[in-house]
């Protein structure tokens, strides 16, 4: 009677045992599949995408969010000048990118303070060059967080 009663017993301490095994077995296999994702493989999923952000924010991008700037000019009969100015920053200095987007406003009333301080002729044979450092100097004046290199026109027009 003894054998038959331990029988039960040992079967399910074999089943207890190969459960356990198969549990820790299963445990490895996913920590090292985990390492193998990680860090083993050349490319792993999504990280084009990372590596390109990646790029992208160290080389910096153009800042377009002052948009067209329209001015009254200094004329008696006041004329229109259109400005469109972009600069590079880098996304990853965000509290630089933080204060540009604070600063839209103030940089947008900077040009119309400077362009409409000028008349149409003086608009039409001042050097961009000039108006660029001008404007550049202002900017960075008010700027505190970070300053800005260079400046581009995509658009300048001065209209009687």
């Amino acid at each position: 009677m003894k054998s038959t009663e331990k029988r039960p017993l040992q079967i399910l301490l074999i089943i207890y045992r190969s459960l356990i095994i198969f549990l820790l077995l299963l445990g490895v296999v996913l920590i090292l599949g985990t390492i193998y994702a990680s860090l083993l493989r050349k490319n792993p999923s999504g990280s084009l995408r990372t590596s390109t952000s990646q790029k992208v924010a160290a080389e910096g991008q153009t800042f377009t969010g002052l948009g067209p700037v329209r001015v009254s000019t200094a004329d008696p009969q006041p004329g229109m000048a259109i400005l469109v100015v972009s600069f590079m920053f880098y996304p990853t200095d965000r509290a630089f990118s933080e204060e540009l987007t604070l600063r839209v406003k103030d940089l947008r009333q900077i040009i119309r303070e400077y362009l409409g301080s000028f008349s149409v002729s003086e608009l039409r044979t001042l050097s961009e060059d000039i108006l660029k450092t001008e404007l550049l100097n202002r900017f960075n004046n008010i700027l505190r967080l970070g300053q800005i290199e260079n400046l581009y026109f995509s658009e300048f027009m001065v209209v009687e």
